[in-house]
């Protein structure tokens, strides 16, 4: 029989690869390098330290940082295609939501609740909903504070021991998280919480009485032992091919101010999209849940409440883990109706009695299968990964293949993962999306020729390129068309192709 977990599994499985979603989970041309990365690391063996998919930054120190990401969606792409990366990325994204739910349900969260929780944590994370490493992110972020959360509420009194040993788990799941994202990061963050929260109420637990004294023993206790696991987790972060160089690395990028004020993802987030109205809706759940039952917070809670907060009004990249965040510490605030209370407690016992989820497994071992078989099932055609040929230059490059066009090309940045997935290494590229690489003086020069600004020519000047991918109706191509030296080859809805030697048909 399979559990409310199990259903939001298999439903939220089959909507993100067998309908129009498994495009939209493409919709990001960054997982072509991804991809083109980890099959690079298959052929020479070797973790890149320096860039050869750019012809502006060839030879150039560059941190893969999400190599073992790289490596696995590399694989699932030379043998399933792209079917095999959005299966994968469709079984990350179910089983992060349906494992919400069940861990809501098992905190004695009304059902209902549960579910509308949950639901509106998906709703505002669709926005990120793509085949790029920070979903897997979303699933370390989830465990890593149920680790943590269940330790602290059992306590470390010989009730709470397995809860207690978890605890070590979380430098074995840092040595996988610290290769496969950047957002190993908010583990920590997550870790200096929950020490300050277990600081805290070691404080202000005095020693009057005898169970006073015990529950301040216990409190120096959690406090030794989060600091213990937290300097194996900071250990842990250190085994990666960069070493500490990537704590550095990750703290000059996310500290510059022009890269963080002109990438779109680290931008505040615009309410007037239906995602982002979403997480918005659940800031004003969180808001009432809060001032209704707030003071049943422990400290912990409330730091995490302040972190998500302030974190998904930051940058509108950080709104599907505030999500999840604010869910879980949010759900059990939510009163539920008296009349009702018998009725979703034998919910409750019926989803959290159920440990088999074979439904779930189920699901994986259908779709693998139909992924692997060019997404047909007998004659039909039941999965169709693809990039989307309105968002994409698909055909543009199709030209650039079928006459081929000598390189390097230049396109927009929300372009070059793309080119690079469908031409290198036969074709390199001036600029992609990898902002951390190319830095703050390239941009400013790059998005001088974005907008047209005085010297826009000067970037491509700069860059030696033979071919130049543009949108249509951008600025950029207006001007190019008006310059001299330059000709127009191609032309469609969505691309126009220029090129210095005329000599191209």
């Amino acid at each position: 029989m399979p559990t409310g977990a199990d259903l939001i599994f298999v439903a939220l499985l089959g909507a993100l690869v067998f309908t129009p979603l498994s495009v939209r989970l493409l919709g990001d041309a960054g997982i072509g390098w991804h991809i083109r990365t980890g099959q690079q690391i298959v052929a020479t063996h070797a973790i890149p330290h320096v860039d050869s998919f750019s012809s502006s930054m060839a030879g150039e120190p560059w941190f893969a940082w999400e190599w073992l990401y790289d490596l696995v969606v590399g694989q699932l792409e030379a043998t399933l295609g792209l079917n095999g990366v959005v299966w994968l990325t469709a079984i990350v994204i179910a089983a992060v939501f349906a494992w919400t739910f069940h861990l809501l349900i098992a905190r004695g969260v009304n059902f209902f609740v549960a579910l509308g929780l949950v639901l509106l944590a998906m709703s505002a994370s669709m926005i990120h909903f793509l085949a790029r490493p920070h979903v897997v992110s979303w699933l370390f972020t989830l465990a890593w504070f149920w680790i943590l959360d269940s330790s602290e509420r059992d306590g470390f009194d010989g009730q709470g021991g397995k809860n207690g040993r978890r605890l070590w788990a979380l430098p074995l799941l840092m040595l996988v998280w610290v290769n496969v994202h950047g957002g190993f990061l908010l583990g920590l963050v997550l870790l200096v919480i929950f020490l300050v929260g277990a600081a805290w109420s070691w404080f202000q637990t005095k020693e009057g009485r005898i169970e006073e004294v015990l529950q301040k023993i216990a409190a120096g206790k959690r406090v030794r032992r989060l600091a213990s696991v937290g300097l194996f987790s900071v250990a842990a972060s250190l085994v990666n091919p960069y070493g500490w160089k990537l704590y550095g690395h990750v703290y000059s990028y996310l500290s510059n101010r022009f890269l963080m004020d002109h990438v779109d993802e680290f931008q505040s987030p615009n309410f007037h999209g239906v995602a982002q109205r979403c997480f918005l809706l659940l800031l004003l759940i969180s808001v009432a849940a809060l001032a209704v039952r707030g003071r049943d917070l422990r400290m912990s809670e409330g730091l995490t409440v302040l972190f998500a907060v302030y974190s998904g009004l930051y940058a509108s990249r950080n709104i599907p883990v505030s999500s999840l965040l604010l869910v879980m510490v949010v759900g059990r605030l939510v009163p539920t109706a008296g009349l009702a209370r018998g009725f979703f407690q034998r919910m409750r016992a019926v989803e959290v009695r159920q440990r088999g989820h074979v439904w779930p497994v189920l699901a994986i071992v259908v779709t693998l299968p139909i992924a692997a078989n060019g997404g047909r099932a007998g004659s039909s055609l039941l999965m169709d990964a693809h990039f989307d040929l309105k968002r994409m230059p698909v055909a543009a490059v199709n030209y650039l293949e079928k006459f081929e066009v000598k390189g390097p090309i230049l396109g927009p940045d929300y372009w070059g993962g793309y080119l690079i997935y469908r031409l290198y290494p036969k074709t390199r590229v001036v600029v992609d999306d990898r902002h951390d690489l190319y830095g703050e003086q390239f941009f400013k020069s790059y998005l001088k020729m974005v907008h047209g600004e005085r010297g826009w020519e000067e970037f491509i000047e700069t860059h030696e390129t033979s071919c130049v991918l543009l949108p249509r109706d951008g600025a950029p191509a207006n001007l190019l068309a008006a310059t001299g030296g330059w000709k127009q080859v191609y032309s469609d809805d969505v691309a126009i192709i220029f090129v210095r030697d005329p000599s191209i048909p």
